[in-house]
């Protein structure tokens, strides 16, 4: 009797193998299968799954990188799967259930979490409505549109090349006709007195707007965040539903966040 694979299992697998497809250009099943240490019915099943979500090409025995894949890969490989972002990430995509609206910001972590987000296949099964991605980051936009199995909306507005988010009134006047279910949302600091902080003023800005318009809100930020202060303040604490953090979170920063009514998840 075999046991059901964890999604994580697949997901770092494809990390493996676009990684090596960012560095090679192609892969057959045999080199894989060895590199992987697993079979090659289950390489030749993640090869068809690399496909349709249009991340490598099939060809007789193996595959090769889609001219969109160079660059994608290069961000699955960045980290090692271990860091402290990509725990938060991953424990922030499992919130998310079929069918959800869910709203992402700019930022490192947001992007992460996206990426983690589109490697859950289960979101998407017969007689279920998928997920829809709304965003204001155009590196999230542009990753996330590759995936098929996913409805991608972009927030127009003005570029911030710093961070590749869209802000201004255009991006406003957009977003006074949406509803999300959840936002994920990134922040250069977080604390109960002064809410989640961000630097630019004009992302606190359509970053205040996602947040007035979602259901729940999820702070996803690294331990260093709970003890910073920043220019502008996007939302009051009272505003926040939910943290996700590392379990490097100073205890008593924890502790004060639980206590303003903010369910923190220690990744």
């Amino acid at each position: 009797m075999t046991t059901e694979e964890q999604p994580q299992q697949r997901s770092e697998r494809w990390r493996l193998l676009l990684g090596v497809l960012a560095e090679q250009g192609s892969l057959g099943v045999a080199e894989a299968a060895s590199r992987l240490g697993v079979s090659t019915a289950t390489v030749r099943r993640d090869f068809t799954a690399l496909q349709e979500q249009q991340l490598a090409t099939r060809t007789h025995g193996g595959v090769v990188a889609t001219s969109v894949a160079y660059d994608l890969p290069a961000r699955y490989r960045s980290t090692d799967g271990q860091t402290a972002k990509e725990r938060i990430a991953q424990t922030a995509a499992a919130l998310v259930t079929p069918g959800m609206v869910v709203g992402c910001n700019g930022g490192t972590t947001t992007s992460a979490t996206a990426r983690h987000l589109a490697s859950r296949v289960d979101l998407t099964r017969p007689g279920q409505d998928g997920v829809t991605i709304v965003t204001n980051a155009l590196n999230i936009a542009s990753e996330m549109v590759l995936r098929p199995h996913l409805r991608t909306v972009c927030i127009g507005g003005v570029a911030r090349r710093e961070s590749y988010e869209l802000f201004g009134p255009f991006a406003s006047r957009f977003l006074a006709e949406l509803r999300l279910d959840l936002l994920f949302l990134g922040v250069n600091a977080i604390s109960v007195e002064d809410g989640a902080m961000c630097r630019h003023l004009g992302e606190a800005g359509i970053n205040s707007e996602m947040v007035a318009h979602s259901d729940q809100v999820a702070v996803v930020a690294t331990s260093d965040k709970l003890t910073r202060t920043a220019l502008a303040r996007i939302a009051p604490i009272g505003s926040i539903d939910v943290l996700i953090t590392d379990s490097a979170a100073e205890p008593a920063a924890v502790e004060s966040l639980e206590a303003a009514g903010v369910t923190v998840h220690l990744a």
